[in-house]
């Protein structure tokens, strides 16, 4: 075991980056080290999403390919399979000559007792802590012990923390209940701990992780820390840094939470709030339990909040769309252009429905043609490209910080503390990792372009 060497391979949301991070160390302190490619790995772990079936499909097509590679250079990995597709009966079916082990995230510790014993079951012989989760004592919710692993991080100034994983909502075309269980929510001083290492490693950027990471709920010394109070103990740690979060459900948005993340220094101005859709019947149909008038709501609450806390200060908003829901109809899809124009989202992350085997949309007739969903995400983005282009333009001759993330060509690129990407001649010094002062000098529909100051 000790000479093993493994690759990794992730696809999807920022919680399953963050999970590989949390593998990666795991791995390493158990003798492994990390291959300079594929084709060298003894160990091969494919962490997937389910969300849509083309993310599946990249995971069925990548792991084809490697399966042909290995039977033409006659070297044999062993795969394991985690993430959201683990538990799904057909996948292991599908993949069941293809992948040695099915593994749901939750259990990862046992991926070396399972490897030794070699039966697909974990050994709890060679498993020092065999229980994948201990319960809270104030919500009685299963908490993930593989979370309080300290993850390898892929930079060394912006991190992932979870602070909750899983979810109660049941949407109806949404698979994350099941792949990840129901919520669970991470002790408030195991959080704090974790970001208090990274504000002494200098690290610039924190972004709070959970499926519905505002339902976030743990007990302290007999008391219930929600997500509020848990941002609030995070404001109040000396240092310079950024705090952001994702992804939250409307249902969850309290006007503690608004006046919080509104109030709050340290919490980027950035306000991501999905609506899924526009129409209240679809919004019904999808289990989402509020109504576009109460979105709006929202929407309207939040933005009095950056303007009285923080004025003159850019804000921005963005959501997700779903287009062609089963049953759609051209008239309650125009319902969701109508929140866009009323809205003026700074970005919209657009999706064209994709059915999920076991949710309850899958027994739903899905009677919206592709050819249909990619003209109504295009209608959308249409839309988008001028809310966009008309919030970036409030930015010319302003002076923003700006988080530096690479740099490329000339230029560094970075990011503003309301998430707008950002290119900037690069002045001979490396800048990555690093904040300075830029003063926007052009605005584009998805960037803005400045210059030092």
């Amino acid at each position: 075991m000790q000479s093993m060497q493994y690759h990794i391979r992730t696809f999807g949301c920022q919680m399953n980056h963050s999970d590989s991070e949390r593998i990666m160390t795991f791995l390493e302190k158990n003798g492994f080290r990390l291959a300079d490619n594929i084709t060298q790995a003894d160990l091969i772990i494919f962490n997937t999403c389910g969300v849509r079936q083309a993310a599946e499909d990249r995971v069925f097509g990548q792991i084809h390919n490697l399966k042909k590679q290995e039977t033409k250079n006659k070297k044999q990995a062993t795969i394991v399979l985690t993430g959201c597709l683990a538990n799904r009966k057909d996948v292991r079916k599908k993949l069941q000559d293809k992948v040695n082990f099915f593994l749901p995230i939750k259990e990862i510790e046992n991926i070396i007792s399972i490897i030794k014993s070699k039966t697909g079951k974990p050994s709890r012989k060679n498993n020092p802590n065999p229980n994948s989760s201990i319960q809270d004592p104030l919500s009685g919710r299963e908490q993930i012990s593989y979370l309080s692993i300290k993850p390898k991080y892929t930079t060394g100034f912006s991190a992932y923390v979870p602070i909750m994983n899983g979810c109660n909502n049941f949407c109806a075309y949404c698979v994350v209940p099941y792949a990840r269980g129901r919520e669970s929510s991470r002790p408030a001083e195991a959080i704090i701990q974790e970001i208090k290492s990274l504000i002494r490693d200098s690290y610039k950027e924190i972004i709070l992780l959970g499926q519905n990471v505002n339902s976030y709920q743990s007990a302290e010394n007999g008391k219930t820390v929600n997500f509020s109070h848990l941002v609030r103990k995070i404001n109040a740690l000396p240092g310079k840094f950024w705090i952001q979060f994702v992804s939250n459900h409307p249902k969850d948005v309290t006007d503690e939470m608004i006046e919080t993340v509104a109030r709050c220094k340290k919490v980027c101005e950035s306000f991501h709030l999905p609506i899924q859709a526009g129409n209240d019947k679809v919004l019904f149909q999808m289990n989402r339990k509020y109504t576009a008038k109460q979105y709006l709501r929202l929407i309207k609450k939040i933005k009095a909040a950056y303007e009285k806390f923080k004025p003159g200060v850019p804000y921005a908003i963005s959501s997700d769309i779903i287009v062609g829901f089963p049953g759609e109809t051209k008239k309650q899809f125009l319902d969701s252009a109508k929140i866009m124009k009323e809205v003026k989202f700074d970005m919209v992350y657009f999706g064209q429905y994709s059915s999920r085997p076991g949710t309850a949309a899958w027994k739903m007739k899905d009677n919206v043609s592709k050819k249909e969903k990619a003209c109504r995400e295009k209608y959308l983005n249409g839309i988008l490209k001028k809310t966009a282009l008309e919030n970036n333009r409030k930015y010319l001759g302003k002076i923003l910080e700006i988080l530096i993330q690479k740099e490329k060509d000339s230029f560094c690129f970075g990011k503003t503390r309301t998430l707008k990407n950002i290119r900037i001649p690069l002045e001979g010094k490396t800048l990555t990792g690093k904040f300075v002062k830029a003063e926007i000098i052009k605005a584009n529909p998805w960037n803005i372009e400045g210059r030092i100051r």
